[in-house]
């Protein structure tokens, strides 16, 4: 994990403020989705990609009945009938 050097304080209800050099060169915007992770004694910060809940794919992913579902297990649901 590479060290940025930048410390930021957290408020009375547990927010942070990413500084705006790191969301530019992240290309985090301002509603984005952030996922959290826990790795030991440390927290991680993601970008939130919707995945494919069959294949765990991110490529052409879009929603069925809430879930996310790419184009290969769509297609390959379809060639089932």
């Amino acid at each position: 994990m590479k060290s940025t050097g930048i410390v930021r304080p957290v408020d009375n209800l547990g927010r942070i403020v990413l500084p705006i050099e790191l969301r530019r060169v992240l290309d985090i915007d301002k509603d984005a989705a952030l996922e959290v992770y826990v790795d030991n004694d440390s927290i991680v910060l993601k970008k939130y990609q919707p995945a494919c809940i069959f294949c765990g794919s991110a490529e052409g992913v879009a929603q069925y009945q809430g879930r996310n579902i790419c184009g290969a297990c769509r297609e390959a649901i379809a060639a089932l009938k």
